[in-house]
């Protein structure tokens, strides 16, 4: 049985092309029990490899092909961007945590053009982790391609004893002369000093039919033409997932090499924790009870907020929230929400919160948000309900030139190594595959931007969406071979990962050190002062447990702080913007005009339009237009304004729903009324 040990997927930006669910969908095809992922000094991928490996009866073996420094990782000299190659394989859970250790300290304390570690570092974190030599830049490899053999030995020494004998010496075979020549130097070494070999395939895609498209891939990643001479490529052939047959006959006198690889993947034994809450500890006087001392804040703070004693009604509603909240071990989560916006309230940020954190009672009485969810009517199930667990999703609102301010408070009310932003990944889409590929193969701006236009301007089209749509395009791909190539190529490339940026409103937020939990790199723009991001994007961050918050900054809240500053500065009249009047005649008119440049999801053509036919005269108009002006729900507009103006018979699927639908005229616009 044969594991491939050496395995780059599309997290190994522009180089390799392998989407993780294909790539797992060909191992198990090929008839193997398991397969390692070792992308190029990252670990962006390995929450997804785990869960698509287990899905499909895999075991997943999580690595990377580490960067190691030829000194120190503190060095910046002549030379010191060229670091050594090396693969790290994860055996168990303690070198799982010491993989994410290594990962994020080479992004933190080693980046110079690449993220490097050194060997003060993989002794700090030897435990638990597996170590193969290397492919052809690895310090192993070169010192004997240099004919340094004695310095080869130390190298291997070294390795054999810092990772107690989890250290093999790693063979290719890819086409090339320089794999003939040293791969049996290599396999010397192992003789003499008893150090298993192993082969490994340094595969960069799936299928042998991706061999062009990877090319192709190579030059987007370097800015080239696929016709230069003088430009970076992979020399040889095979880089695919090859089957154990295949792997097998590279070195047929030494069967060792492949059944090595299963040894390998038999110690490895990861079993990673999904959906344990690891909510930062809330700050509570006395060391009390945090569920009633939440209960006794609430119901003291709302009696100041309605300025009288609680209604029964308002009595039942907080104590099923302050129940529920403490059935699904969210309460620590509002302490959490609360300290948030009391920072930003002490400092006079303008903040709100939006979604269906204000359909919670206690929210409302603890300032977080500040519209009264009972006079509203709003379901507090669209918060949170007993049947669907999930963490409650609260996302601020700050005014946008003051948000740094709320991350920073985040960073130092947490702890620095507690706290870091979120990764997002930008993808070829269609028209960008099309745009990438067509500058990659030589054609002319000209002849792409051709073909890019063709591609409909529809949400999450796809090539074949459009092939299928579009006669001229499939006309031109007919009628011209550089086309047909640019869209054979551009299908086979889209939807691969291109770039990791940092997410404009995510932040992490952890009770024990980040290190530990995820692995961690400066952001693409950031400097040594940064707040770090982690490598995982925001569905892995969650589904690991860790607490996600949004903090959106917003020029509108900008906008409204600086207008009640100047109507104060210039009347002296202090304009509490929580206390307008709703229905306000001259405002409604106003809207009514379409005059609604600079208001906030009112200001777009489309909208403009439809609220000068709606005549809205009160806030609810507003918001069932907001809720209803976007895909799917558009279709409706025209019957909620016909029914609001009585030009058309207002009716019900159900008598019994007359009373839910009635403010917005029959249709059915929220889930709160679906609830």
């Amino acid at each position: 049985m044969f594991t491939h040990l050496h395995t780059h997927t599309e997290y190994s930006l522009l180089d390799g092309m392998s989407k993780i669910g294909p790539l797992l969908d060909r191992v198990k095809e090929l008839g193997m029990e398991s397969v390692a992922m070792t992308d190029h000094g990252a670990l962006y991928g390995a929450i997804d490899f785990y869960k698509g490996a287990r899905e499909r009866g895999l075991k997943p073996i999580i690595g990377v092909e580490a960067y190691v420094a030829p000194t120190t990782r503190h060095s910046r000299e002549r030379g010191d961007n060229q670091p050594y190659h090396l693969v790290l394989l994860a055996r168990n859970n303690t070198g799982y945590r010491n993989l994410l250790a290594l990962v994020t300290r080479a992004n933190l304390e080693g980046y110079y053009y690449k993220p490097r570690m050194d060997r003060e570092l993989l002794e700090q974190y030897s435990e638990g982790l597996t170590v193969l030599s290397g492919c052809p830049s690895s310090e192993f490899f070169q010192r004997l391609e240099q004919g340094d053999r004695d310095g080869a030995l130390d190298v291997a020494r070294w390795y054999r004893e810092v990772f107690d004998g989890n250290y093999y010496l790693e063979v290719q075979e890819h086409g090339i002369e320089r794999f003939s020549r040293i791969n049996p130097l290599i396999a010397d070494v192992g003789r003499e000093l008893q150090i298993p070999v192993v082969v490994t395939n340094d595969s960069h895609f799936t299928l042998p039919s991706e061999h062009d498209a990877h090319d192709t891939l190579l030059c987007i990643g370097t800015n080239a033409t696929v016709d230069q001479q003088d430009r970076f490529k992979i020399d040889g052939d095979g880089y695919h997932i090859r089957s154990e047959a295949e792997m097998a006959a590279l070195f047929p006198d030494n069967p060792e090499f492949v059944t090595n690889t299963q040894l390998i993947a038999e110690a490895c034994d990861l079993n990673l924790e999904f959906g344990r809450q690891q909510l930062p500890a809330p700050s509570i006087p006395g060391g009390r009870d945090s569920s009633e001392y939440l209960a006794e804040l609430c119901r003291k703070n709302l009696a100041i907020r309605i300025q009288s004693d609680l209604s029964p009604e308002l009595h039942e509603r907080l104590d099923y929230e302050l129940d529920v909240l403490r059935q699904t071990g969210f309460t620590d989560y509002i302490y959490i929400v609360k300290e948030i916006a009391d920072f930003a309230h002490e400092r006079n940020i303008r903040m709100g919160v939006r979604g269906s954190a204000a359909a919670s009672l206690v929210l409302y009485s603890l300032g977080v948000t500040d519209i009264d969810p009972v006079k509203a009517g709003l379901v507090f199930e669209r918060f949170l309900n007993l049947e669907r667990r999930e963490m409650p999703d609260v996302d601020f609102d700050f005014a946008d030139d003051r948000r740094d301010e709320m991350f920073r408070f985040a960073y130092e009310r947490y702890g620095e190594d507690r706290v870091a932003q979120i990764i997002t990944f930008g993808t070829l889409g269609a028209k960008a595959a099309v745009r990438d590929v067509g500058r990659a193969l030589g054609l002319s701006y000209a002849d792409t931007d051709r073909v890019a236009r063709l591609i409909p301007n529809t949400l999450h089209v796809t090539l074949d969406d459009a092939i299928e749509q579009v006669g001229e395009l499939r006309e031109y791909m007919s009628t011209d071979p550089r086309v047909q190539r640019l869209m054979d190529t551009a299908r086979q490339l889209e939807g691969v990962a291109r770039h990791a940026s940092t997410h404009a409103a995510a932040i992490v937020i952890s009770r024990e050190p980040l290190i530990e939990q995820v692995p961690l790199q400066r952001p693409s723009r950031g400097d040594e002062t940064s707040i770090p991001t982690t490598q995982f994007a925001m569905d892995q961050v969650a589904s690991i447990g860790l607490l996600k918050m949004d903090f959106l900054g917003l020029s509108n809240l900008t906008i409204l702080g600086l207008a009640v500053d100047l109507i104060a500065e210039t009347t002296g009249e202090e304009i509490d913007i929580l206390a307008l009047p709703d229905g306000d005649g001259p405002t409604m008119e106003m809207l009514g005009r379409g005059e609604t440049f600079g208001v906030f999801q009112l200001e777009s053509s489309g909208m403009r339009r439809y609220i000068q036919d709606l005549q809205p005269t009160n806030i609810a108009d507003l918001c069932a237009m907001v809720a209803l002006y976007r895909p799917g729900p558009m279709q409706h507009i025209p019957r909620f304004i016909d029914g609001k103006h009585g030009n058309i018979e207002i009716t019900y699927p159900h008598p019994d729903l007359a009373e839910v639908l009635d403010e917005t005229h029959g249709v059915i616009v929220y889930q709160d009324q679906v609830l």
